[in-house]
């Protein structure tokens, strides 16, 4: 029986093998420098638990963005697996769609530090040499109202995950536009650089956030309304269809997609034009 390692081989990617002979070889030329064969050999590491996870262990290395383990549908000893060995390769691992139960089985792991968010379902691990990174940049992140908080703060969580400052509010959406003044005038003094605007209903929040402020708003639909779109459907529409520039949406309920994007934004914005060179 050809297990998942081996189909991968056979599905025409190389064997990593061969890629490891490739790079011993630059080294040996003088072609890469060890520190920089180092760094590729992290960036694109994987690691295999049991027969139900392949774990991306590079993914923070090479892309800033830390591995998030969605956790529903998974047991409690599948969860504690995969978190037990991203902590070990990576010092933390963030869990999303987390219930209570399966907090505090990693918490009973002895994995690290275990916080659960019950409002988002995010469980963040830290290992006990877990380093974080610099801090760098902010982001602003509005909620339309109270039932959107849960992915807005799942947003949050990604983005603290990456050392980014969150500047949030929260019920602020257009029934009551007045509420929106002074919270959006914060962040605008604040200087963040991308925007999560949740919102459930008809989704209009975003857009109105958007025509206000000179940075990018990524508008992050949320599965609550009433009746036919009630399911985040109108407020994933309204967001495509807004005339508005300068806003983008991510798909209904993806606080963690929206929060590592504006993180990206804002890491990128506090290293200056000679990163965003590279």
């Amino acid at each position: 029986m050809m297990d998942a390692k081996d189909g991968a081989h056979a599905a025409g990617g190389s064997a990593p093998g061969d890629d490891l002979n490739r790079l011993l070889e630059a080294v040996a030329a003088g072609r890469t420098t060890p520190r920089q064969a180092r760094a590729e050999l992290d960036a694109h590491a994987l690691e295999y638990v049991d027969d139900f996870a392949c774990l991306d262990i590079g993914r923070r290395a090479r892309t800033g963005v830390p591995e998030v383990v969605y956790a529903a549908g998974k047991t409690g000893e599948q969860l504690v697996a995969v978190a037990r060995v991203l902590v070990e390769r990576c010092g933390a691992v963030l869990c999303s769609s987390a219930c209570a139960a399966q907090a505090e089985l990693l918490g009973a792991a002895g994995l690290g530090e275990v916080r659960y968010d019950e409002r988002s379902g995010i469980v963040t691990v830290h290992g006990p040499d877990y380093v974080a990174p610099p801090r760098a940049g902010a982001i602003g992140i509005l909620a339309a109202g109270t039932s959107d908080v849960a992915r807005a703060e799942e947003a949050a969580a990604v983005a603290r995950e990456m050392s980014v400052e969150v500047l949030s509010a929260y019920d602020v959406g257009v029934a009551g536009l007045h509420r929106l003044g002074g919270p959006l005038r914060r962040m605008i003094a604040a200087g963040v650089a991308a925007y999560v605007v949740a919102a459930g209903m008809e989704g209009a929040l975003p857009s109105v956030v958007a025509g206000l402020v000179d940075a990018p708003v990524i508008g992050l639909p949320v599965s609550v309304g009433y009746g036919l779109g009630g399911r985040g459907e109108a407020a994933l529409l309204g967001m495509l269809q807004s005339c508005v520039p300068g806003l983008v949406a991510v798909n209904i309920d993806n606080g963690v997609g929206a929060g590592a994007t504006a993180a990206l934004i804002a890491r990128r914005c506090s290293a200056g034009p000679a990163a965003a060179g590279r």
